[in-house]
C-alpha cells in the first residue's frame, strides 16, 4: 500500500546528490511548507555527510541500501535525480516499497522504460509524476494563455536553440548514461511545441554532429524538425558544444511570441508579444520552479489533487526522442504512431 505522511509534510527521499540537486532540488525544500527531506541516497559517502549536516537529514545510505533508507526515514516519496538510465531502476524500487515518485526528465531511455515505469507505479498504487518544472512557470503558461486566446492567430512554426555546455567528465557526455544533446536537452523544447500546438508530432527528422574530447560518444549537437498536422512544424536545435542559450519563438498567421531565456530556472523569463507593427515585452519575476513543482506533487499526494506531468507526458517525449535518433541512423524522415494529444490540464 502507498505510505502517506502523517502530518501536514510530505517526506522525501531525494536519490541522487549530483549537480541538480545540490542547486536546485534540495533548496526548493526549504521554499514549501508541504515537503520535507527525511532521506539522502547518494554513493558518495562525503557528499552524503556534507549535504546530510547542512539540511538536518538523519537517514541517508547508498543505492543498495534505498530499501533501508526508505523505511528507516517513513519516507512518503521520492525525487529521483540520477542519470537517466537509472530512473526505471530507483522508481520500480521505489514503487515497490509503496512511496510516491517525483523522476527527473528526462524519463528514461526508451519508450520500453517508461512503459516499465508507469506499470509498476499503477501495480503499486502510487503517484508517478515527472519533474516538467516549466509546467508550474508563470511565463511558459502564459505563453500557452496567449496561444489558446488566439493572440498570434493560427500558430504554424515554432523554432528553438538550447543549449548548455558540459564539462568532459560529465554524464551526459556518455552514451551508457543515455547521454547526447537529444536525449537530455531535447525534451524541453519537444515538450513546449507539443503543448503550445496542442497536438502530438507525426514525424521527426534530425541530423546530428559528434563533438570532441569527452563529447565523442554522444551527439553534441543535434537539430530537429518535427511535422504536426495541419501545416505545423517544429524546428530546433540542441547543443552540449555550445555557449548557454535558451530561446523559442512561435510564429502564427496574426503574429508571433518569442521567450528568451525560455527553459531556465535560474533567471527571469521574458515575453515579447509582435502583432503587426507593434510589439510588447513582458518580464516575469523570477520564482523558485523546483519548489513549486515538489509542491504540486505534494498536494496530489496528501490532498489527491491534480497531479502534473504524468507519466505519459514523459513517455510521449521520449517517443519522439526515439524518432530522432532513429532519423540521425538513417537519415530519413520517421512517421510516429498518431495518438491523442497528452498533456496536463493546465497545458491543455
Amino acid at each position: 500500500m502507498p505510505k502517506t505522511s502523517s502530518d501536514q509534510r510530505v517526506r522525501y527521499a531525494v536519490v541522487g546528490l549530483g549537480h541538480i540537486s545540490q542547486t536546485a532540488v534540495l533548496p526548493a525544500f526549504e521554499q514549501t511548507n508541504d515537503a520535507e527531506i527525511c532521506a539522502l541516497v547518494s554513493r558518495d559517502e562525503a557528499k552524503r555527510n556534507r549535504l546530510a549536516q547542512r539540511y538536518g537529514v538523519d537517514v541517508t545510505g547508498t543505492s543498495e541500501e534505498l530499501e533501508r533508507v526508505l523505511r528507516e526515514s517513513r519516507a512518503d516519496a521520492v525525487y529521483i535525480a540520477t542519470n537517466t538510465t537509472s530512473h526505471r531502476a530507483y522508481t520500480e524500487r521505489a514503487a515497490n516499497a509503496g512511496l510516491h515518485v517525483l523522476v527527473e526528465k528526462p524519463m528514461a531511455p526508451s519508450v520500453d522504460d517508461c512503459r516499465a515505469m508507469i506499470a509498476s507505479c499503477k501495480a503499486a498504487g502510487v503517484k508517478l509524476m515527472v519533474a516538467y518544472r516549466l509546467h508550474f512557470d508563470e511565463a511558459s503558461l502564459d505563453a500557452i494563455t496567449i496561444v489558446r486566446a488566439g493572440q498570434i492567430g493560427v500558430p504554424r512554426l515554432f523554432m528553438s536553440v538550447l543549449s548548455s555546455p558540459v564539462q568532459d567528465a560529465d554524464a551526459r557526455t556518455q552514451r551508457r548514461f543515455a547521454g547526447g544533446a537529444a536525449h537530455d536537452l531535447g525534451v524541453d523544447p519537444i515538450n513546449t511545441a507539443r503543448h503550445l500546438f496542442g497536438a502530438e508530432p507525426i514525424a521527426a527528422f534530425s541530423a546530428s554532429t559528434r563533438g570532441q574530447h569527452g563529447l565523442r560518444d554522444v551527439d553534441a549537437t543535434t537539430s530537429a524538425t518535427l511535422v504536426f498536422d495541419d501545416e505545423r512544424m517544429a524546428q530546433f536545435s540542441v547543443s552540449l558544444a555550445t555557449s548557454g542559450v535558451s530561446s523559442y519563438r512561435l510564429l502564427g498567421d496574426k503574429g508571433d511570441l518569442r521567450l528568451e531565456p525560455a527553459y531556465a530556472h535560474d533567471a527571469p523569463l521574458r515575453h515579447v508579444l509582435t502583432i503587426g507593427p507593434n510589439s510588447v515585452e513582458r518580464r516575469f519575476i523570477q520564482r523558485d520552479q523546483f519548489a513549486a513543482q515538489i509542491r504540486a506533487f505534494s498536494r496530489a499526494i496528501r490532498d489527491g489533487a491534480d497531479i502534473g506531468p504524468t507519466g505519459e507526458e514523459g513517455l510521449a517525449d521520449v517517443r519522439v526522442v526515439e524518432a530522432l535518433v532513429e532519423s540521425q541512423r538513417t537519415g530519413r524522415l520517421v512517421d510516429l504512431p498518431r495518438s491523442p494529444h497528452v498533456g496536463r490540464s493546465a497545458w491543455s
